[in-house]
């Protein structure tokens, strides 16, 4: 998504977190026209269902917080290829729930995805920029939002702007990033030990740059209970969910791992030692013994926060 919408998502080099964000994009038309939605989309969809195990678990939770309050109408800001959605749909089966996303191509995926689970006449999918087109939207007694708020300038803004479209009563998720990733050990026998975390932090300084160009953008702590209830909401608890994978990794699960490797190594290349790319060449090479789809010691290891809040 943009500052518009999204999932787990082209501007984004992230190799670390369960939902990319490859698909919030800020740049002119003709950028966009230029993305591959169809092979964004099948990478999202991929990474989402790695991490269907959370997934399922938070749309429980999030049944249990709303209790005997009815949630007849969810918002998933930020839908991309509609797995959340489908998960949503199916802890809430007497809800009408709506993916909203800024690409109409991620959209075709959340519908086609609908379809193939039976929730067809229950799934909507609607194309929106946020905040602007919020009010056009409706609202609903869950909204749930992954990675979106920190692609908008007034994060703060935007959360009041969420908080609005709940319903008396309604909950508000808000997923944020997490913790890093890990997928090898520290000393891998090539290379210098410790390239993650050169990575991380090579992102972390692109990430610092991203939110500091936005339009409108407006530094704040990011305590994200404490901003929820600067929103007007009353928090009810923030959890962490654990997406833990471990090695030898399936072929498909490092496959999905190998192409973020190599879209980050793309994103981060001016960030990195020539060092630490010639070790990423050796892992992106299928043919060797060191690379991601052969040793033995490659694995998945993520955690990813969830904080919630009530509108009274």
């Amino acid at each position: 998504m943009t500052p518009h919408a999204h999932e787990p998502h082209t501007d984004k080099p992230h190799i670390h977190h369960p939902h990319q964000h490859p698909h919030h994009h800020h740049g002119g038309e003709g950028e966009a026209a230029d993305l591959d939605w169809n092979a964004l989309g099948a990478h999202l969809e991929r990474e989402a269902e790695l991490s269907m195990p959370f997934l399922e678990e938070t749309a429980a939770w999030l049944r249990d917080l709303a209790g005997s309050h009815e949630v007849s109408r969810i918002l998933d800001l930020g839908s991309g290829p509609g797995v959340t959605t489908t998960a949503l749909a199916h802890a809430f089966p007497g809800a009408e729930v709506v993916a909203v996303d800024s690409a109409e191509g991620l959209l075709d995926r959340a519908r086609e995805r609908a379809g193939r689970e039976g929730l067809g006449s229950r799934i909507t999918a609607r194309l929106a920029q946020l905040p602007d087109e919020l009010p056009t939207l409706g609202t609903a007694g869950l909204v749930w939002t992954s990675n979106v708020v920190h692609h908008l300038g007034d994060q703060r803004a935007a959360l009041e702007a969420f908080a609005g479209a709940l319903r008396p009563g309604g909950v508000l998720a808000l997923r944020e990033r997490g913790l890093p990733a890990r997928f090898l050990p520290r000393d891998i026998g090539i290379g210098r030990p410790g390239i993650q975390a050169r990575m991380d932090a090579a992102e972390e300084d692109w990430f610092a740059d991203m939110r500091a160009a936005l339009p409108g953008h407006t530094r704040t702590v990011e305590d994200w209970p404490g901003m929820l209830a600067a929103a007007g909401l009353a928090p009810t608890g923030s959890r962490t969910f654990l997406t833990d994978l471990p090695a030898p990794l399936d072929p498909g699960a490092r496959a999905h791992l190998r192409s973020r490797v190599e879209r980050a190594r793309d994103s981060l290349a001016e960030s990195l030692s020539a060092e630490d790319l010639e070790t990423l060449e050796v892992l992106l090479d299928d043919g060797s013994p060191d690379g991601l789809m052969r040793r033995a010691d490659v694995f998945l290891l993520s955690a990813t926060t969830v904080h919630t809040a009530v509108r009274a």
